[in-house]
């Protein structure tokens, strides 16, 4: 059973097969998806997925790209998400320069209140960080508790950074991209990290993997993910694809009991 870490059905590009696409999924070895807010909409529309679908989950939060619509009456809207009984995670949250739609220091405010609000509530965190590599780490590292879990999701810096989080007990997640010609840098550190700290992910509808590179992504498709982290590992998808089950069921603490 495929565990989906990371997944925005949420987003419009399914408004139109919504419900079949997440019905397909048990014939295709999908067992449980985490859907995963990058607004308050988002989030909202997250809360909802979660009660219609038993093997959803979901994690609430404001992306870096976001924060502008965030104040103090929006933020105790978002704690008020956070403590739903199939609210996972706080996520996605972090910095995000490659857009820098909003500024630096306003990503950096509310990274922090919304880590430190995972805190609060004994919640792990989904970190998006793109272009922001040296002050993620500060602020991750400033914000430090070893009680929080996290993973950097899409994980896209450098095999010594990598192995800094996994020190700090995080995880890495791994998509799509990780099929891609071109992406030599992610397959050593998929090479290098053991597979015990990382999480299978689409970040569907984007960065669908090779064969359907640029098309609609979804879950049915983490297969090919789990393939290229096998031959990488120089072990089965099998094997690949329990222990990232494994290990996303601790790092969102669900149990057995969950799936389609």
């Amino acid at each position: 059973m495929i565990f989906d870490s990371h997944a925005h059905y949420d987003d419009q590009a399914f408004d139109s097969d919504r419900e079949e696409v997440l019905a397909s999924f048990k014939e295709n070895g999908i067992g449980i998806v985490v859907n995963v807010g990058a607004s308050l909409k988002g989030t909202e529309k997250t809360i909802r997925l979660t009660e219609e679908y038993p093997f959803i989950y979901g994690a609430a939060g404001v992306h870096p790209t976001e924060v502008g619509e965030l104040n103090e009456e929006r933020f105790s809207w978002l704690r008020q998400q956070c403590i739903r009984e199939k609210i996972v995670a706080v996520g996605e949250i972090g910095l995000d320069y490659y857009w820098d739609k909003e500024h630096h220091d306003l990503q950096k405010k509310w990274f922090v209140r919304q880590l430190r609000l995972a805190k609060e509530l004994g919640l792990p965190v989904i970190v998006h960080s793109r272009e922001a590599a040296a002050d993620t780490m500060e602020i991750l590292r400033q914000e430090y508790s070893a009680q929080t879990k996290a993973v950097i999701h899409c994980y896209s810096y450098s095999l010594e950074m990598a192995r800094e989080y996994v020190k700090m007990g995080y995880y890495l997640g791994i998509g799509g991209v990780i099929t891609f010609p071109n992406a030599k840098k992610l397959k050593e550190v998929v090479q290098q990290i053991p597979l015990e700290r990382l999480l299978l992910e689409t970040d569907s509808p984007y960065l669908a993997p090779v064969p359907y590179r640029g098309k609609r992504n979804d879950s049915r498709n983490l297969s090919y993910v789990a393939e290229a982290i096998a031959a990488l590992k120089a072990c089965t998808t099998e094997e690949v694809i329990r222990i990232t089950l494994e290990n996303a069921r601790s790092f969102y603490a669900i149990g057995q009991e969950a799936a389609i």
